[in-house]
């Protein structure tokens, strides 16, 4: 028998009760035993769903507990019905009052709605260029092998377009770099453009489809202003998704293909394109991990993407040095970056979610997790120092720069000292 909801409460929710009933729910606690989430405010998924078929409405509507849970969908792989409660997560996300919402989330959303680049952290696109034409100048002067690469703005007929995460222009522009080299050793044709070319959309974790759909669409015109044949989405799981699933979302039609950099990466040296070894790790023995994206991996393209990034990982540091957490793939856990939880407030929470991660790497052994995945890369990078792991936090363009020889001083601010000369 269906649940009596009360009125408010169905309004509200109305779009995600259509999809299912609650008595799909067979309570076995599935959904709460694998998720990092659990006791988080006093709450856990399978709490949460009986609350909602209780009809709980004022405890459903206030808990923060909405903002700790990242919607990572590992609940609805375990579960034997596939009772989707991050739809639930996002309706009752959707509920509260724009005011009430953190305001680290609302804020990068805004950002991306007032930009023509769609930039959550509010850089414009005349400050891009600028950022973009400052690194690279610097780049061809200081390194005469790559004299002549290149970081097009506005080029018509590229066949690529590619998005940038604005963090690396704001805050750490020589990140940029490595994925230019890549690009350009690959024999790309490719530009940034002044329209969308910021790859967040934070309006996502705010749960605003009005506004998702927004930004996305300034994201696709930017695509089809500049006639590309194909749209890239750097190393950034939640960049990836709100793409992926807003085009289908919305129905939007880009009018391109749309792919994650990561398999164009394992595409380029299958061709022999790009040419990376693992001789350099011969003698020094490091191991490293890889952290699957949950947004790209269980959420999106499964495990045929964790396969293609263990194939471009074991290219760069040998496949004796890499040893892979367990679980792993589509069934690994969420390291708690995602969601808009980097942005939620609730840092305490964050931590603590993140102690199952933290085990799961000190289990590996590793000296260097690789993360292809911005928010996976912060919060990683900050277990490390809250549980004083000792690991090291880089993204995949660093490994795959090294492994072929290219990386150059100023783009090794993510390696240890066992790695700061390896390659010069």
């Amino acid at each position: 028998m269906n649940a009596v909801i009360p009125a408010p409460l169905n309004e509200t929710l109305r779009p995600y009760l259509s999809r299912f009933d609650f008595s799909m729910c067979m309570t076995c606690g599935a959904c709460s035993s694998g998720c990092p989430a659990s006791g988080l405010a006093g709450m856990d998924p399978r709490k949460l769903l009986r609350m909602a078929a209780l009809g709980l409405e004022e405890e459903l509507l206030s808990t923060p507990w909405v903002w700790m849970c990242t919607m990572c969908f590992r609940c609805v792989r375990v579960c034997p019905m596939q009772v989707d409660i991050p739809g639930l997560v996002y309706a009752l996300r959707a509920s509260w009052p724009r005011e009430k919402k953190p305001k680290g989330i609302i804020g990068s959303c805004d950002q991306g709605l007032k930009t023509e680049g769609a930039s959550a952290v509010g850089l414009s696109s005349k400050d891009f260029a600028f950022v973009v034409g400052d690194v690279l100048e610097e780049v061809r002067q200081s390194q005469p092998e790559f004299k002549d690469l290149q970081a097009p703005i506005d080029r018509k007929g590229s066949y690529f377009f590619v998005n940038q995460n604005s963090r690396e222009p704001m805050q750490e522009p020589d990140e940029m770099v490595p994925l230019w080299k890549i690009l350009h050793l690959a024999g790309a044709d490719w530009t940034y453009g002044t329209a969308g070319w910021g790859a967040e959309n934070y309006c996502m974790f705010a749960a605003e489809d009005d506004h998702w759909r927004e930004v996305l669409e300034k994201q696709a015109a930017g695509v089809r202003k500049l006639g590309c044949k194909s749209w890239v989405n750097i190393e950034c799981g939640h960049s990836f998704y709100s793409i992926w699933a807003g085009l289908q979302r919305f129905n939007i039609d880009p009018g391109v293909e749309f792919d994650h950099i990561v398999n164009w990466y394992a595409r380029w040296i299958r061709e022999g394109k790009l040419k990376p070894s693992s001789d350099w790790n011969r003698k020094l023995g490091l191991r490293f991990t890889v952290q699957d994206p949950c947004m790209a991996v269980r959420k999106s393209m499964g495990d045929p993407f964790a396969d293609a990034l263990r194939f471009v990982v074991k290219a760069c540091v040998g496949e004796e040095h890499f040893v892979d957490m367990w679980p792993n793939k589509s069934n690994n856990y969420c390291c708690g970056g995602g969601g808009g939880f980097l942005q939620s407030g609730f840092k305490e929470a964050r931590l603590a979610y993140g102690r199952v991660k933290t085990a799961q790497i000190l289990a590996t052994g590793a000296d260097y997790v690789i993360t292809p995945c911005h928010n996976c890369h912060a919060q990683i990078e900050e277990l490390s120092h809250h549980a004083k792991g000792g690991w090291k936090t880089v993204h995949l363009w660093t490994m795959l720069c090294l492994a072929m020889g290219c990386l150059g001083e100023n783009e090794r601010g993510y390696l240890g000292e066992d790695l700061a000369q390896v390659g010069l």
